[in-house]
């Protein structure tokens, strides 16, 4: 349990607030400016957030020098994968415990939760399987 929170965890960390401050601006432009709805709100989040999130990510936080291919498909497979987990968990729960308010607090309410979710897969995917070095 040691490994899990070491100084990668907390590189990690500082990545993450920095997608999370534009991604998550993205997202709740989209939404709530823009018009669009949750799951083209929420996706834009993670296209425009996984683009800053990879090259700070293989290059500060886990010191991946690679120039392997392979390394863009398992990032983009652990986002896609923890994108749908997450968002896909999040609504419906979300839905259920704030039944009586309308849609879009519903749905900001999701994309709240979503996010926390993403964060935790996230970090279990990118360090055990995108940027594991075994």
């Amino acid at each position: 349990m040691g490994k899990l929170f070491d100084k990668t965890f907390w590189k990690f960390i500082i990545v993450g607030v920095i997608n999370t401050l534009v991604g998550t601006s993205v997202m709740f432009l989209m939404y709530n400016v823009l018009h669009f709805g949750y799951w083209i709100s929420s996706a834009s989040n993670y296209v425009i957030g996984s683009i800053v999130s990879y090259f700070l990510n293989k290059n500060f936080t886990f010191n991946n020098k690679d120039k392997d291919f392979k390394i863009i498909i398992k990032f983009i497979i652990n986002i896609s994968i923890c994108y749908f987990i997450s968002y896909g968990v999040a609504k419906p729960i979300v839905a259920k415990i704030l039944s009586g308010a309308s849609t879009s607090v519903q749905e900001n309410g999701a994309m709240l939760v979503g996010m926390c979710l993403f964060v935790f897969c996230n970090y279990i995917g990118q360090r055990f399987f995108t940027f594991n070095k075994n």
